[in-house]
């Protein structure tokens, strides 16, 4: 009977229709964007009779999922840059996680388009801003790392948030110290934009970072003599300058990001050793930590100078002149 190859050709059209999905499915992370779909030859009413067949189901307005599925996070960034509209591209921390980003939680995901785009409202959990865009050329839509990793301190919840941020990119190498500081400078206006230039430079410039003045400051703050800044110490290796010392024994050294992601804390700690050996205590402060928590960090220092002053030993106290 004529009819009778009605019914196969429908299984087999819902055959092809399930081998398309899988390999969308799989290649964006357990979504497929309906454009996809039609362009493999599936069309808008067979997409529609899935969806009433309780098969596949929709995720915002271009987005298509199986039903009863939950998309990875790479299908989430997938479908953020989809339901984005016209030349949207992941922003902000997602473009970081992107990029490879890993010790970080997105609790949403920031989505820029251009400056002369209409906005979408975008799907839930989607945040979508007009802003600067710098496409990365290969991959997923998304800013490149430097420009990210700046919108993505703007945009944190909180400055420690931006400088875990910031930490997190420069540890892992998803930009170098100089591209960040470039970009950095092109930025014309920025929110949180006098800690964020503090950030970057003590990630990037270590001890420069916090002046004679600041550091002053804050002892005077914590009752603290002020100390002598660039101290010189003749060791075994060589002339080194310490950060800070007092002639009661203490010494304090701060250290920027570079030490987090290069090998400078094999020097740091050999220097550290032998100024330990030859009487004096020292403390080591991150300078980023000093910037987003400096009372913790500064009753340290009170606390030991208290502690070298109460107690003075003659192999910390009378030996030594600052130089």
């Amino acid at each position: 009977m004529p009819g009778l190859g009605v019914p196969g050709q429908a299984v087999s059209r819902r055959a092809q229709r399930a081998w398309i999905a899988r390999t969308l499915l799989g290649e964006f992370g357990g979504v497929m964007r309906r454009s996809q779909l039609i362009e493999r030859g599936v069309t808008r009413s067979e997409i529609r009779s899935e969806m009433r067949a309780g098969r596949w189901e929709a995720s915002g307005v271009h987005t298509v999922t199986l039903a009863g599925t939950v998309p990875s996070e790479r299908g989430r960034l997938w479908r953020a840059v989809w339901e984005g509209g016209s030349g949207a591209v992941l922003d902000g921390a997602a473009a970081l996680c992107a990029h490879g980003m890993t010790g970080f939680t997105l609790r949403s995901i920031d989505v820029a388009v251009p400056l002369s785009t209409t906005t979408w409202p975008g799907a839930e959990g989607v945040a979508v801003r007009r802003a600067r865009i710098d496409p990365f050329p290969t991959g997923i839509p998304r800013n490149r790392p430097e420009l990210a990793t700046i919108r993505a301190a703007q945009l944190a919840r909180s400055d420690r948030e931006a400088a875990l941020i910031v930490c997190l990119v420069l540890q892992q190498r998803l930009v170098s110290p100089e591209r960040l500081a470039q970009t950095w400078a092109s930025i014309a206006r920025s929110a949180r934009s006098a800690f964020i230039d503090g950030l970057l430079t003590d990630a990037t410039d270590g001890a420069r970072a916090l002046s004679e003045l600041d550091f002053a400051r804050l002892c005077r703050r914590h009752d603290v003599p002020p100390p002598v800044r660039q101290v010189v110490r003749e060791l075994p290796s060589g002339r080194v300058y310490l950060d800070a010392a007092w002639d009661c024994g203490l010494v304090v050294e701060i250290d920027g990001g570079h030490h987090a992601f290069t090998l400078a804390w094999m020097d740091d700690a050999f220097r550290q050793n032998e100024i330990v050996i030859g009487g004096e205590v020292v403390l080591r402060i991150p300078a980023i930590g000093l910037r987003l928590g400096p009372d913790r960090f500064m009753d340290q220092v009170r606390r030991a100078h208290q502690a070298l002053t109460d107690n003075p030993s003659p192999t910390r106290c009378g030996e030594r002149g600052h130089r």
